[in-house]
C-alpha cells in the first residue's frame, strides 16, 4: 500500500521572509568588564554600565508591580484551580504503588525491564565497553541533526531489515525510543491519510500506550482479535476475519516479535497467511519492534516476520526500539523508517518527518545511539552483544520454566503450559482481576491486570 507517492518536499519559508540571499546567524558576543564605568562588547559597542543597571532595575520593578497586581486580581493562577486530577498510568502507577509499599517481601513484576538475580538493572558489558570507547575517543556533545545520527540509523535499520536494505529508498529518522517512533509514525499517518480513512487497527490486547499515542495523533483506534483467553493462544481465525473486514486504506499495527503483553506470536506460516490477507485488503502495515534478539535470543529469527512482509512487497512502516534488547531504557534510543518506491518519494517523506520532529523535540539525544552505533559497527563488540542478548533471553526462558515448576510443587493443578510457550518479557497468565488484586493486597506481588 502506497500513501507517500503524492507527498511534495516543502520549500523553505526563509526566502520569502528574509530575501533570497538572507541567512539566519547566531552570534556570540564576548563581553569583557573593565575597571571603569563601561562594558566593552567585541563589536566596539560602548554602553554605560550605570545606565544598564538603572534600566534593569526599572524593568525588574515594573515586572514585580505587574505580577503583584495580577495576583491580587486572581487572574494569574485562577485557571489552574479548574485543572482536574488525571488518572495514574496503568503500568507506571502500579510501579509507584510498589515503591511506596514498605513490605520487605514485595515483588514488582509489572514493568518491562530486565533484572539480574538480585533484582537490579543489568547493564550489558558490551554497552559498558562501547561507553569506554566513546569516552576514550573524546566524543563531543553536539546537537544531532533533526533526523538523528545517519550512521546509527543505517546500522539500526540493517539490524532489523537485513544487510540488503536499500537505504536510497528508505526514509528513516532517529527517535525517542519506540514510543517516540510510534508517535512520529502516528502523526505522519494522521496528517497524510485521506480524511475518510484515518483508522488504525491494533491487536486486542496491545501495549496500553498504543491507544493513547495514536489517538493523540488524530487517528481512530480500532481493535482486531488477537489473543484467545480460552486457549491462552493466538486467535488466528478471529484475527484473519477481522483483517478481512477492515476498510481498504486503513493502517494495521503488528508486533514484530514477542507480542506485548501476551508473549504469543504467530508462526512463520501464520505470518504468511496474515500477510496475504493484508495485501489483498490493501492495508498500510505498521510494525512495532521492541524486542528483536531479546525474544528468542536470535536477532535474525526475531526479524523474520518483518523481513517476510518486505520480501512480499509490503511498503512497511517500522517503529524500532533499543530499550529492551540493549538495556538502554533511559537513553530513549530508537528509529522510525518508511519504505518508499523511489528516491523522490523518500525525499518528500523525509521532509515531512523533519517537519513533525522539529517543533516536537527538535533533535534526538546522542548517547544511546552512539552506543548502539559503536556496538554494531565493531565486529568483536557485535558478537559479544549477540551472546549477551541471547543470555538474557535464555534466562527469561528458564525463569518461565521455573515458575511453572514451582506452581506445580505447591499443589496447583491448573495447566500453566502457556507460560512456557509464550516468549519475551511478558507472561499473560489468564488470571482474573480479583486474583491479581488478591496477590497485591495480601502477598504484595504487584502486577498489571
Amino acid at each position: 500500500m502506497k500513501l507517500w507517492h503524492s507527498l511534495k518536499t516543502p520549500t523553505s519559508s526563509f526566502g520569502s521572509s528574509f530575501g533570497s540571499n538572507s541567512r539566519i546567524i547566531s552570534f556570540f558576543l564576548f563581553v569583557t568588564i573593565f575597571s571603569g564605568s563601561c562594558i566593552r562588547v567585541t563589536n566596539s559597542f560602548l554602553v554605560s554600565s550605570s545606565s544598564i543597571i538603572h534600566s534593569i532595575t526599572n524593568i525588574h520593578h515594573n515586572i514585580n508591580k505587574m505580577s503583584s497586581s495580577a495576583t491580587e486580581e486572581g487572574t494569574t493562577t485562577s485557571f489552574l484551580n479548574e485543572v482536574p486530577m488525571g488518572p495514574p498510568d496503568a503500568i507506571l502507577g502500579i510501579a509507584q504503588a510498589f515503591r511506596e509499599c514498605d513490605n520487605p517481601n514485595k515483588v514488582n513484576v509489572c514493568v518491562g525491564a530486565y533484572r539480574d538475580s538480585e533484582g537490579s538493572p543489568w547493564v550489558l558489558p558490551a554497552v559498558r565497553s562501547a561507553e569506554k570507547i566513546l569516552l576514550d575517543s573524546g566524543a563531543k556533545k553536539e546537537y544531532a541533526p533533526i533526523d538523528g545520527d545517519a550512521a546509527y540509523v543505517e546500522l539500526a535499520l540493517k539490524f532489523a531489515y537485513g544487510s540488503e536494505l536499500d537505504m536510497a529508498t528508505t526514509a528513516a529518522v532517529q527517535t525517542l525510543s519506540g514510543t517516540g517512533a510510534c508517535r512520529i509514525g502516528g502523526e505522519f499517518f494522521g496528517r497524510f491519510l485521506p480524511s475518510d480513512s484515518k483508522k488504525i487497527y491494533v491487536p486486542n490486547p496491545t501495549w496500553g500506550n498504543h491507544v493513547k499515542i495514536f489517538g493523540a495523533c488524530g487517528l481512530e483506534v480500532q481493535r482486531y482479535r488477537y489473543y484467545d483467553p480460552k486457549t491462552n493462544g493466538l486467535d488466528l481465525d478471529g484475527m484473519l476475519e477481522d483483517i478481512n473486514d477492515m476498510p481498504e486504506g486503513s493502517v494495521i499495527l503488528l508486533h514484530a516479535c514477542a507480542h506485548n503483553p501476551t508473549g504469543c506470536d504467530p508462526t512463520l506460516e501464520q505470518w504468511k497467511e496474515i500477510s496475504n490477507v493484508i495485501q489483498r485488503k490493501n492495508l498500510y502495515v505498521f510494525f512495532d519492534s521492541a524486542y528483536q534478539g531479546f525474544a528468542s535470543g536470535d536477532a535474525e529469527k526475531d526479524a523474520a516476520a518483518l523481513r517476510l512482509f518486505v520480501s512480499e512487497g509490503h511498503k512497511v512502516v517500522l517503529a524500532q526500539s533499543f530499550a529492551k534488547n540493549f538495556g538502554l531504557y533511559g537513553e530513549r534510543c530508537g528509529t522510525l523508517s518508511i519504505l518508499c518506491e523511489n528516491a523522490n518519494q523518500k525525499a518528500a517523506v523525509m521532509s515531512q518527518l523533519k517537519l513533525i520532529i522539529r517543533p516536537m523535540y527538535s533533535s534526538p539525544p546522542i548517547h544511546g545511539s552512539s552506543i548502539v552505533r559503536t556496538v554494531l559497527s565493531d565486529d568483536e563488540l557485535r558478537a559479544q552483544y549477540y551472546d549477551e542478548c541471547a543470555g538474557m533471553a535464555e534466562r527469561i526462558g528458564s525463569m518461565r520454566g521455573l515458575l511453572v515448576d514451582k506452581l506445580k510443587d505447591v499443589g496447583s493443578t491448573h495447566d500453566w503450559s502457556h507460560i512456557t510457550s509464550q516468549i519475551g518479557m511478558f507472561a499473560f497468565t489468564g488470571m482474573s482481576k480479583e486474583m491479581v488484586e488478591t496477590l497485591t493486597s495480601e502477598y504484595f506481588i504487584f502486577m498489571t491486570l
